[in-house]
């Protein structure tokens, strides 16, 4: 390559734009190192303060996670507790329903009343006879039987006495 002075001045411009460059950037790099960040610190600061606003999230999702766990928690808790509502209500049904059943069995056994109708009703182990009875022994017989059964709380007896039906 033949050194003219055209050449020389071009290489000397390029040289000294390179080292203007080179020194540029080692020089913004010192003083953004150095100058503050976001109006007040250095880069060590900010990344403190980086930190700390990570360190704020993850805090908050844990108690939003937290919540959001109660909540699932109270609602299975919830959700039990109608179901064995529902399960005691249909059990008492149930029991209300085989009281009435057995009560109108051991009705039916004794001799003076199975040939009457007797109407008996249940609703919480609590038994209502309605109807006649032949006479009022058979009457407090009547009661009797339905005390016996087992679930029975009480009788009320509502028999009236007809002695055209003994």
């Amino acid at each position: 390559m033949k050194m003219t002075p055209r050449t020389l001045t071009t290489m000397s411009a390029s040289t000294v734009l390179l080292a203007a460059l080179a020194l540029a950037g080692c020089n913004r790099n010192t003083e953004q190192a150095q100058a503050p960040a976001n109006g007040g610190g250095t880069v060590a600061q900010t990344e403190q303060r980086m930190e700390q606003k990570v360190d704020q999230a993850q805090a908050s999702a844990e108690r939003g996670m937290n919540n959001a766990s109660d909540a699932v928690k109270g609602a299975a808790q919830d959700a039990t507790q109608a179901t064995k509502n529902a399960a005691a209500e249909v059990g008492d049904k149930v029991g209300d329903a085989m009281i009435t059943t057995t009560v109108n069995a051991e009705l039916a056994k004794d001799p003076k009343l199975s040939a009457l109708k007797i109407n008996v009703d249940t609703a919480d182990g609590k038994v209502a006879l309605r109807g006649t009875a032949p006479d009022s022994a058979s009457r407090e017989r009547a009661t009797q039987l339905a005390m016996a059964v087992k679930g029975v709380v009480s009788v009320d007896n509502q028999l009236t006495i007809d002695p055209s039906k003994g």
